[in-house]
């Protein structure tokens, strides 16, 4: 097998403007509150009543030790409390930001449950590891042993890297895959600078590279190179390419300018805090600037769309969904912050079509809810005679994800998928009928979340080395 040359991703990043001043508001914050957030954390932590049955850790994907690093948060233990942190979760300053924690841990606190308020998990854990990675106890991929094993890895999203640290870590050669010019998948190009910095995500994905991970970008399976040509190279494969087949809307306008895709808009949000040079926003595109924004949908990636568009100076932001605020799928503490910076939501409102070229408005038609149907979610029913037209210059459509038809664009008929299009494969392995073929994350799950994807690289790079002989890369550590 011939060796690839390893990306180093420092060249990229190192001059970036927006990365220096990222890391300059930083070292202030820490100059000016270091001993305030220390306090803070350990004021938060000692409110952990440490419970016989913690169902912070229970409903923590990753099965976080939550109890035992607070703890040790609360007596200035702060090593070990990261220490305990890290061996469940391989990026806990990732997860401890972007994580809903009002669904998961928080949200299950037993202090929370009985009226105090819950305690901040999620921004202990994003200190705690922030402060590693400052003192420098975050330490290298380091295998003791290498291996001659190899695996390839097709996506470079949280699940691909998840499972790409296991496996270097244990000394397996690792080649990742991605189509994109750089690694971190929704990481890096969906979700906004604002809720992740960058320069957190480069981070990791340097620490990967800088341990012996080989990266191949812009490489996309079916063209570039092909999967057959990938399973040949390797002694197993792991697909975790996500989910990025935006779902459309049938209706009279769709096709529109100013009728954008979410991942469109995020993408090039993000790319141009990058640095990069992206026509469609500087064209006004992809650019919410002095605009009437109208988000359809009501999940993370139209919140994250509402509150970039804010932050890109548009003139009105409004949110239409068609069910009420209750049975928002989104995070509750997105919809919160998005209201408190400015952003409408238009509850019980779905689009029928959309006025103009370039657009200038949406048909909306007024909902209620009615029966409940299979799953017990009452169905939107609509309310006639209640239509109306929403103004807008740009209407962001974030309606969710689909799989991609791998089998077809692989030329992989005997990949098995389910009907709706994901990868079937055991949970708690990943591994597909194919031998040697394992798959994680929002391709066999559909559109989840970031910390389930973590879990499933974990479980797969550990059921890989089981296979291998190797023994637990992470009971190793």
């Amino acid at each position: 097998m011939a060796e690839q040359p390893m990306l180093k991703f420092v060249t990229v990043e190192r001059d970036m403007p927006e990365k220096r001043e990222a890391a300059a508001r930083r070292e202030d914050f820490r100059e000016i509150y270091a001993e305030y957030a220390e306090a803070k954390a350990q004021e938060q932590s000692s409110r952990c009543s440490q419970c016989g049955v913690p169902y912070c850790q229970s409903h923590c994907p990753l099965h976080n030790n939550i109890p035992d690093w607070l703890r040790l948060t609360a007596e200035g233990r702060l090593q070990e409390a990261y220490e305990v942190s890290q061996a469940t979760n391989t990026f806990p300053e990732i997860c401890g930001r972007i994580c809903p924690q009002d669904r998961l841990c928080e949200g299950n606190c037993v202090i929370e449950q009985s009226g105090h308020g819950t305690v901040t998990i999620g921004a202990v854990e994003k200190y705690i590891t922030d402060t590693a990675w400052e003192e420098g106890w975050v330490l290298p991929i380091s295998p003791r042993q290498e291996r001659a094993e190899s695996v390839g890895i097709i996506g470079a999203g949280p699940g691909g890297l998840a499972a790409a640290d296991v496996l270097r870590r244990a000394g397996v050669q690792v080649t990742v895959y991605d189509r994109y010019d750089r690694a971190g998948g929704l990481l890096t190009y969906g979700i906004p600078g604002f809720k992740l910095e960058k320069d957190i995500v480069v981070r990791r994905n340097e620490q990967l590279a800088q341990g012996g991970v080989t990266f191949r970008l812009n490489m996309n399976v079916g063209e570039d190179i092909s999967f057959a040509d990938i399973r040949a190279q390797h002694d197993a494969v792991i697909i975790a390419t996500g989910v990025y087949k935006s779902r459309g809307l049938e209706a009279p306008g769709v096709g529109a300018a100013g009728v954008v895709r979410a991942i469109d808009f995020l993408t090039a949000s993000n790319r141009k805090s990058f640095g990069d040079t992206v026509p469609e926003f500087e064209s006004g595109a992809l650019n919410a600037e002095g605009k009437r924004v109208v988000v359809i949908g009501g999940g993370d990636t139209a919140m994250d769309c509402v509150r970039t568009s804010v932050r890109q100076g548009a003139t009105s932001v409004k949110c239409l969904y068609r069910r009420d605020r209750a049975n928002m799928p989104g995070s509750q503490r997105e919809v919160q912050n998005a209201e408190e910076e400015g952003v409408i939501f238009e509850w019980l409102s779905a689009p029928k079509g959309f006025t103009g070229d370039p657009v200038t408005g949406v048909m909306v038609q007024k909902m209620r809810l009615g029966a409940p149907d299979a799953t017990g979610r009452q169905t939107p029913e609509v309310i006639e005679g209640a239509d109306y037209i929403e103004e807008a210059d740009i209407v962001i459509m974030a309606l969710g994800f689909e799989p991609e038809a791998l089998p077809t664009l692989w030329d992989q008929p005997e990949l098995p998928v389910t009907r709706w299009g994901t990868i079937k494969a055991a949970f708690t392995t990943g591994a597909t009928d194919l031998d040697g073929v394992y798959a994680v994350g929002d391709i066999v799950r559909g559109a989840s979340l970031v910390v389930w994807a973590i879990r499933d690289g974990r479980d797969c790079a550990e059921a890989i080395l089981e296979k291998m002989g190797a023994g637990s890369a992470i009971a190793a550590e």
